[in-house]
């Protein structure tokens, strides 16, 4: 293992939240309405699928959007989200309060984000990352750019590497060890 990403499994041991954006990192960032103006988005159901996984490793979850958006809504009651704060201006404020409600420190905290909005957070937590698709002002200021592009399973890569870092699905799920 290359000590980069040495450096980035010690820093996923200690992540107790995994907090991130919507627009770009659920989704690719496209945004579909219906001649009525009804809004629709495209989901990832990796994204959603890892999080059941997150909560028994003992991770709580939340997303940090700027978006008021009814189908994000949705998505987050639907996925059980630890926290969800929509129509955000500062996200930061948000960040800091997290902090003080969960009695978190920087170190604890992952974060994904994709846009310049996000970068404030993604220079104070713990574990940083980007999509592979994120700003390029966003790029050199992480901890990690995945591989994976936004709304196409972004929010897993990172979360699974959380979990293999965290003891890894076996002991989450009792299997059988070999």
């Amino acid at each position: 293992m290359s000590s980069h990403l040495n450096t980035l499994a010690e820093k996923a041991k200690n992540i107790k939240a995994l907090l991130f954006d919507v627009d770009g990192v659920l989704t690719d960032g496209g945004i579909i309405y219906d001649y009525q103006g009804r809004e629709s988005k495209r989901f990832n159901v990796k994204d959603g699928m890892i999080i059941q996984y997150l909560r028994k490793a003992n991770v709580l979850t939340g997303v940090i959007t700027g978006r008021v958006s009814e189908v994000v809504k949705y998505r987050c009651d639907e996925l059980e989200l630890d926290m969800q704060f929509h129509g955000i201006k500062d996200k930061n404020a948000i960040y800091t309060q997290i902090k003080m409600d969960y009695n978190l420190s920087d170190d604890e905290i992952a974060y994904i984000g994709d846009d310049i909005n996000d970068l404030s957070i993604l220079q104070q937590c713990g574990l940083s990352a980007t999509p592979a698709d994120g700003h390029v002002t966003l790029k050199s200021r992480v901890d990690w750019v995945l591989q994976t592009p936004g709304g196409h399973g972004a929010l897993r890569e990172l979360a699974d590497f959380i979990v293999e870092n965290k003891g890894g699905y076996e002991a989450l799920l009792n299997f059988p060890q070999s």
